[in-house]
C-alpha cells in the first residue's frame, strides 16, 4: 500500500495548489418569517436523502404555535449562490441548483415568487436592472455599473402564509446539488440558524434524519450535535466519532439504506452542519487504507488510472461485494475487510449482483 499512499498523497498536494479546488452549488436552508413575529417554531423534523443521483432531498415537517390572532406573515427562503461553478446568475430568481420546491401549509399548497436579495439584508430585493454579475468573483458577488458598487447576493423563495390560531403545519420539500471538491465526493451544507428567527429564537422540539437508498460513508460537522447521540433507526448502520486527527469533533457514519436519527428538546440552532463524503478526513490520514472510504455512485473513484499492485487489485475487485456483506472464504481478504470500518458481515446476502453500478464493474474487471 505503500505506492498507493505516496501517489494520493501527491495528487492530493498537486490538487490543493489549484485555484479551483472544488464547486460549491448551495447550501439547505430554513423557512423563516421575513418581518418579526410572535409565532413560534413548535417542532421540526428535517429528513436529508443522500441519494446516488448526486442530489441531497429534503423534507421538513414543522409545527409552528400562533397564540395571538390568525395573521398572514411574509415567508421567505434563501439560498446562497453557487462558487466556481458555470451556470451564471439566473436573474429570474430561481436558483439553478434547486428542484422541486414546494411548501404546503395545513394541507394548501402555497405558490411562490423569486427574486435576487442582498446577501444577509433581511431579504432586501435588488432591482436586476441596475445589477449584473461581477465576472472577477466567480460567481459570487453582483456589481453596479453605474456606481462601481459591488455586493453578495442570494436568490429567495418568498410567499404568504396565513396561520390559523393555535398549531399550524408546515410540509416543505426540495431538492439540491450536492457540492464537491478535493478529497471529497461529495458535500451537503445546510443553514439552521435562520430558525432563530422565529419568536422562540428555538426550535422546541428538532429531529435530524439522514436517510440512504444504497451505502452511504459521511460525517457530519457541527458543534450543535454535541451532548446527544446519532442512532441508526432503519437499515443497517455504524456511528462513531472520527478517529481523524484533527476531527475528532466529528461524527463519521456508514448507513446500509437505512437512516439514522438525532434528537434533540429546546434545540438552540447555533450553528450551521454540513454532510461531506468521509474521503474528506481519510486520504491524507497515514493509516489511510484502500476501501476505508467506499462509495457506490458513479461519482466515486479510487484513482483508477493509477497503477496497482496485484494485491490493490485484487483487494478494488472485491470492494462491491465486500461492502454488500460478503463473508470471504480467503482469510487474507477475510483480514483485510475485518479492519475496513464499514464492512458489515452479512451471510444472508446471496451475492445478487444486479444493482452491482457501472463504476462497480470498473473494479471488478479490473486488471483482467
Amino acid at each position: 500500500m505503500k505506492t498507493l499512499k505516496t501517489t494520493l498523497l501527491l495528487l492530493t498536494i498537486c490538487l490543493a495548489a489549484s485555484a479551483n479546488d472544488g464547486v460549491y452549488y448551495v447550501s439547505g436552508s430554513q423557512l423563516v418569517p421575513i418581518n418579526d413575529t410572535d409565532i413560534s417554531c413548535a417542532k421540526e423534523v428535517l429528513t436529508i436523502d443522500l441519494n446516488d443521483d448526486g442530489f441531497a432531498r429534503v423534507d421538513v415537517q414543522y409545527e409552528f404555535v400562533n397564540r395571538g390572532q390568525a395573521k398572514t406573515v411574509d415567508m421567505g427562503f434563501e439560498a446562497s449562490c453557487p462558487y466556481n461553478d458555470d451556470e451564471g446568475l439566473n436573474v429570474s430568481g430561481r436558483h439553478p441548483h434547486i428542484f422541486d420546491f414546494t411548501v404546503m401549509l395545513n394541507g394548501e399548497r402555497l405558490s411562490y415568487t423569486n427574486a435576487i436579495i442582498k446577501e444577509d439584508s433581511n431579504f432586501e430585493v435588488l432591482d436586476m436592472k441596475k445589477w449584473r454579475e461581477d465576472t472577477e468573483s466567480d460567481g459570487m458577488n453582483l456589481i453596479n455599473p453605474s456606481t462601481k458598487e459591488t455586493t453578495g447576493y442570494s436568490y429567495a423563495y418568498v410567499f404568504k402564509a396565513f396561520f390559523k390560531e393555535g398549531k399550524n403545519v408546515v410540509h416543505h420539500t426540495y431538492r439540491y446539488r450536492m457540492s464537491y471538491g478535493i478529497g471529497r465526493t461529495f458535500e451537503v451544507p445546510y443553514w439552521l440558524t435562520p430558525a432563530k428567527r422565529w419568536a422562540n429564537h428555538q426550535i422546541d422540539d428538532f429531529t435530524l434524519r439522514i436517510s440512504t437508498p444504497t451505502f452511504k460513508q459521511f460525517m457530519v460537522e457541527s458543534k450543535v450535535f454535541s451532548g446527544a447521540s446519532f442512532q441508526v433507526v432503519s437499515g443497517k448502520g455504524k456511528v462513531r466519532k472520527s478517529i481523524y486527527k484533527d476531527y475528532e469533533d466529528h461524527i463519521e457514519i456508514a448507513l446500509f439504506n437505512g437512516t439514522v436519527e438525532w434528537h434533540k428538546m429546546n434545540f438552540d440552532p447555533a450553528d450551521n452542519f454540513s454532510i461531506s463524503s468521509s474521503d474528506t478526513y481519510s486520504f491524507m490520514n497515514d493509516n489511510y487504507k484502500l476501501g476505508e472510504f467506499y462509495d457506490r455512485s458513479d461519482s466515486y473513484s479510487p484513482h483508477l488510472y493509477m497503477e496497482f499492485s496485484k494485491e490493490e487489485k485484487r483487494i478494488l475487485r472485491n470492494l462491491p461485494y465486500a461492502n454488500r456483506g460478503y463473508v470471504f472464504k480467503d482469510k487474507g481478504l477475510q483480514a483485510y475487510f475485518n479492519k475496513i470500518w464499514w464492512y458489515m458481515p452479512d451471510p444472508s446476502w446471496k451475492q445478487d449482483t444486479s444493482d452491482f453500478t457501472k463504476k462497480e464493474w470498473e473494479f471488478i474487471n479490473l486488471g483482467k
